[in-house]
């Protein structure tokens, strides 16, 4: 199976670019663009650049009425140019805020609607809240939810519902959509034991061998694996014309072209968080082959009016939402950004383990830093502030490690750098020392645990720690099995993460990174 591996760098974004596809192949057929998004995380309000909750004053990205109007405007600049449209989105919609706290899902299917989605694959996110969740999404929405690699025959409440694959008739062109979903969905979501992943690649290969069975068509994988699955699926795949990629919070502009099997395979992935709008004009030829295309990445800044008819609806889901979030649980004197907490320590991972250690007195605090979902900006933070950084509603779990586990455990979580990657382990009571270049498994060069009087010691293999994780983690999540399996004994009864959280507001300054 494809790993789900997670690439942190941005890339520039010219506001317009075509990448050399080699020579025509014939006179264009078919002018059609696809615009995209991905990974939204239920952010219906403009954000920081920290993808924070933007506040009076600051710099603004997104929300989904500006997306609404940047999608208007780019389909009326296509419809001049003489082009037609797909609006396609990559996956993750769900998660992220209180939006998606209150709702579950019901919002962002709202918002989807308005802005004329018109083919969805499933990203791990959707499966957070079980099939149940995810059942009453798709039956919210009017266009078509897709994975060609998930098996739902055996869960009555998604068997039937979600397609492998959807086909558009664009003037004389056939394009089909394929959807993947990352294979790991199992171990990083909750999906329940009824659903089975399967492989994307062959998947894939599958989808587009029947989809050119019958007749010349445009292929489009609609991508929820990450960057560098992509590139391997654009290699080893034949038939793929055009990846639009999602999973990894990539921001892929220009486009990566891959010389695949039997032609050269476009890859661009829009960011996250509905801070960019992507846009992939392309001209095809009577057999469906790309042969020019060029793309246009857009910012969603402050100087895109918001839609007013998807404002008033944000305006009304979030009526019930007001005097959660309103409340303020303390101050930071500078903001905490979540961006690197998937590839090194950092003082928002410091913040919640420490939290977490504390609430269940525990000697050490270990957190992923993918279950940090936005920043904290500088100043009062509210409840929505807290539950936009901590939207799982996970609670707090208190287990006995021993040191070799313990070592084995961090081990797991630095076993995808330099790629960013959710198990990044965020510690309070614990640190280390690593070389990344040394192969995975053999990573850790020192641990050290702080004791009571607040000096600093060797982990000892066979010392038993008490330790404060997620449930999440508890349970064996981002490949942390060694938790449910090594544990000498386990609580998982523990409080809520933000009440420890805001609990440790309530005492103390946020602790040191």
């Amino acid at each position: 199976m494809l790993s789900r591996r997670m690439l942190p760098v941005l890339l520039a974004a010219p506001a317009l670019s075509a990448p050399a596809l080699g020579p025509a192949l014939a006179q264009a057929a078919t002018r059609v663009s696809l615009l995209h998004l991905n990974d939204f995380h239920s952010r219906h309000e403009a954000i920081t650049s920290a993808s924070a909750i933007c506040r009076a004053g600051e710099t603004c990205f997104g929300g989904s009425a500006r997306i609404a109007t940047a999608i208007a405007q780019a389909r009326e600049a296509t419809r001049v140019d003489g082009r037609a449209t797909l609006l396609l989105d990559a996956g993750d919609t769900f998660l992220g805020s209180l939006f998606f706290t209150f709702h579950e899902g019901l919002a962002e299917a709202a918002v989807q609607k308005e802005w004329g989605v018109q083919a969805f694959t499933l990203g791990n996110h959707e499966f957070d809240k079980g099939p149940e969740v995810l059942a009453r999404y798709i039956a919210a929405v009017p266009f078509p939810v897709l994975s060609a690699n998930l098996d739902a025959t055996a869960e009555p409440i998604l068997a039937g519902k979600i397609r492998p694959t959807i086909a558009f008739r664009r003037e004389a062109m056939r394009i089909v959509v394929v959807g993947l979903t990352t294979p790991e969905t199992p171990t990083v979501s909750a999906p329940g034991p009824n659903l089975r992943f399967t492989d994307p690649l062959e998947a894939a290969n599958r989808a587009v061998w029947e989809a050119r069975r019958e007749g010349p068509a445009t292929v489009v994988l609609l991508s929820h694996l990450g960057l560098a699955a992509d590139r391997r699926l654009a290699a080893e795949v034949a038939g793929v014309d055009v990846i639009l990629g999602g999973h990894s919070h990539t921001l892929v502009a220009p486009p990566v072209v891959v010389d695949g099997q039997d032609r050269p395979v476009l890859i661009t992935q829009a960011g996250a968080f509905g801070r960019w709008l992507g846009r992939l004009d392309l001209d095809l030829t009577a057999e469906g082959r790309v042969a020019t295309s060029a793309q246009h990445m857009r910012e969603l800044d402050g100087g895109i009016a918001e839609d007013p008819a998807v404002a008033a609806l944000v305006a009304r889901l979030a009526e019930p939402l007001g005097a959660l979030r309103r409340r303020v649980v303390g101050r930071l004197p500078a903001a905490l950004d979540n961006a690197g907490c998937g590839q090194a320590p950092c003082a928002l991972g410091a913040l919640v383990a420490d939290a977490m250690r504390q609430g269940v007195e525990a000697e050490i605090g270990f957190q992923n830093g993918g279950g940090l979902r936005a920043g904290l900006g500088e100043g009062e933070v509210s409840m929505g502030d807290l539950l936009a950084v901590l939207p799982f509603g996970n609670t707090v779990a208190r287990m006995r490690l021993r040191g070799a586990t313990l070592r084995a455990a961090l081990e797991n979580g630095v076993s995808r750098l330099p790629e960013r990657a959710g198990r990044f382990p965020q510690l309070a009571g614990m640190r280390f020392t690593l070389e990344a270049t040394r192969p995975a498994g053999e990573r850790i060069v020192a641990v050290q645990v702080r004791e009571a009087d607040g000096s600093w010691h060797p982990l000892d293999p066979e010392r038993a720690y008490t330790v404060a994780t997620n449930d999440f983690l508890r349970r064996g999540g981002d490949g942390y099995t060694m938790f449910p399996e090594a544990a000498l004994e386990a609580r998982d009864d523990g409080p809520l993460m933000d009440d420890v959280v805001e609990r440790l507001f309530g005492t103390s300054a946020p602790p040191p990174p």
